[in-house]
């Protein structure tokens, strides 16, 4: 039965109440053109700290964002109170388009990616050459991250006084990119940060390794004005640290322009996420001789054109072979 005619007038239709008597909802969302900008500078339980203008801003995100979350490194825009003044607290309302992201899994089953940093110039990857002994294919993994998600890769060696770093630097010599040998003694002295401060000057810097070589102590060495627990101790029995650093922290360099931001210790780097396909662009020299290869190659197997690309002088044989374990990294454990 027809509650109306054919021909209704809108002034004749009833409309139902609001039962909680507030305003009705829409899908309309402020643009919030004179929000200020800032940088998510640390995140610890649905709490940010964002710098603005110079000072420390606590933050949340607004629920209009939905399940986007903001991590460190992150640009954002926040209303609210922006004082920085104790029990204030602002609201994120826009996260910037990112310019580059670190992400990872927690193996390589997971499908679920994480982003521990957004916008990071350069990803410092800081191994020890012993105590704990060095981790080739956790290594690779951290490059496959980094070239995956668009940063430049830093090796960070520390302990030589313990090992020699001929090997490690036969390894990835081919693959062309900055490095820093330290000592411990060199840590302590505050010596290691200035020759590793020289590579970070303008820039934003993610620092990652496993628990036990040194990357809190490095940290604490370049920003001494904001020092972080470490730890100093390695298991006797499994040859691995303590995670002292719980969650990551971005930093103002001293006598550098930029910033260091600190990553809790990896023991595992999962590349579930990583398109193996990109991981090409971050080798340049041999990438034209991708045009001869076949639909969907893997870039290793029979009929890779890769292969007479380098034979005819074109690209090192060693970058090749530096491709493919980058490559096969995801079918290895970081321990093989």
């Amino acid at each position: 039965m027809r509650r109306y005619g054919k021909h209704t007038d809108e002034d004749d239709i009833r409309t139902r109440p609001n039962r909680k008597g507030n305003r009705p909802r829409t899908n309309i969302r402020p643009k919030h053109e004179d929000a200020a900008e800032g940088m998510v500078l640390t995140v610890d339980r649905g709490r940010l700290t964002c710098l603005v203008d110079g000072r420390a801003v606590m933050a949340m995100k607004a629920r209009e964002l939905g399940r986007k979350a903001a991590v460190v490194g992150d640009r954002v825009a926040l209303v609210g109170d922006l004082s920085g003044t104790k029990d204030t607290l602002a609201r994120i309302v826009r996260i910037e388009e990112r310019s580059s992201v670190l992400r990872r899994t927690a193996d390589d089953d997971d499908p679920y990616e994480r982003v521990v940093v957004a916008n990071a110039d350069q990803l410092a990857i800081v191994t020890a050459l012993a105590d704990p002994e060095p981790r080739p294919r956790l290594i690779d993994r951290c490059l496959v991250a980094a070239y995956d998600g668009g940063l430049e890769p830093l090796l960070v060696m520390t302990k030589s006084d313990l090992a020699p770093p001929d090997k490690l630097l036969e390894l990835y010599g081919a693959l062309d990119f900055p490095y820093v040998v330290t000592s411990r003694e060199e840590l302590e002295s505050g010596n290691a940060a200035d020759r590793v401060r020289e590579h970070l000057d303008g820039k934003i810097t993610a620092f990652v390794g496993h628990s036990g070589v040194g990357k809190t102590t490095l940290v604490n060495a370049l920003v001494p004005e904001d020092r972080r627990r470490t730890t100093g101790q390695v298991n006797a029995v499994t040859g691995r640290g303590r995670h002292t650093t719980t969650s990551a922290l971005a930093l103002p360099l001293q006598k550098a322009r930029g910033w260091a931001i600190d990553t809790p210790g990896v023991r595992s780097f999962g590349l579930a996420h990583i398109d193996p396909s990109r991981v090409i662009h971050a080798f340049p020299d041999l990438e034209p001789g991708t045009e001869g290869c076949p639909r969907a190659c893997s870039h290793d197997e029979p009929d890779c054109a890769l292969d007479d690309w380098v034979a005819e002088g074109h690209a090192d044989p060693a970058r090749l072979y530096s491709l493919r374990r980058l490559l096969a990294t995801r079918e290895r454990k970081e321990g093989d």
